[in-house]
């Protein structure tokens, strides 16, 4: 598979699909069957689409997404490589006299972005752009920074990142009036989530334009977090409540409720008020047989 159309096609159905197994079924065959060139990532937004996967709740999913950019990352680089080698060694337009008289032909150095990959890791510096867009250093700076963040693992168009982080700054210097220690915390927390090598979905959303650059420079740092990050933080919030209802109280053991786990019916449960008076009260169930913990209101 190295049509473009046939590539976009399948990157359509991919963003569409919600099962695990037709994702998987879907990653199988890009993995196996795409020819990937540099071009063809370009045009056809793979690169985005599939890395948006590392990202995704099922292991399977997850590791199967990896193993894809990492197969077309080689792909892209031996394409490199191989352009880099190709030709006669030329100066002026014509061919090296050098060359011509027997005398080995020393190689040219390549640029440092001659054999990037769209899927390798940039930077402002790698791609190439100067950012001197506001006037002021700090602010330039600044969008230096969210730019290299979003730049690191992805496949777009360097305008089309710059464009991002030229937004996302210009949010933040418009929320806190000036480019003051407030400013600068908010671009710093940006900075350090969009980085995060274990969130790669949120680079992607950002740059994809899927999330919007105003609503993300207000977001918080609990909001950017990584759904694993998230499905932790709530399983240890969930631990801590149910800690902190005092392991020495006497729990009523009832056969009302089954385990959605072991499907035993031998538990314990407790009630408690957590919210507002006039609203029912909390109970907490925790299985006997596998120690479970579940609570409704």
């Amino acid at each position: 598979m190295s049509n473009a159309t046939e590539l976009k096609a399948l990157v359509k159905k991919l963003q569409s699909s919600s099962a695990d197994e037709d994702i998987i079924g879907i990653l199988q065959v890009l993995k196996k069957e795409a020819v990937i060139t540099e071009a063809l990532l370009r045009e056809s937004k793979a690169g985005l689409a599939v890395g948006k996967l590392r990202s995704h709740g099922s292991k399977s999913v997850s590791d199967l997404a990896k193993d894809v950019v990492r197969k077309w990352k080689q792909e892209v680089e031996k394409e490199k490589q191989a352009k880099g080698g190709a030709g006669t060694p030329k100066l002026n337009g014509k061919v090296s006299d050098r060359k011509a008289s027997g005398t080995p032909v020393t190689p040219t150095a390549q640029s440092p972005s001659a054999g990037k990959s769209p899927l390798a890791e940039r930077s402002a510096k790698t791609d190439g752009i100067r950012v001197e867009v506001t006037g002021d250093k700090t602010r330039d700076k600044c969008i230096e920074l969210i730019y290299d963040a979003l730049a690191v693992d992805s496949g777009a168009p360097s305008e089309q990142i710059l464009g991002r982080a030229k937004g996302i700054e210009a949010s933040v210097i418009a929320e806190f009036n000036g480019a003051n220690a407030a400013y600068k915390s908010k671009i710093r927390s940006l900075f350090v989530n969009l980085k995060d090598k274990h969130n790669p979905g949120l680079r992607e959303s950002v740059v994809s334009g899927d999330l919007p650059v105003i609503r993300f420079a207000k977001m918080t740092s609990a909001e950017m977090a990584s759904e694993e990050r998230k499905a932790a933080d709530n399983k240890i919030k969930q631990n801590n409540l149910f800690n902190s209802l005092g392991a020495e109280e006497q729990q009523a053991e009832t056969d009302a409720f089954q385990c959605s786990r072991c499907k035993q019916r031998k538990c314990r449960y407790r009630q408690a008020q957590t919210r507002s008076a006039d609203e029912p009260m909390t109970t907490f169930v925790t299985c006997v047989n596998c120690n479970n913990r579940w609570k409704f209101s």
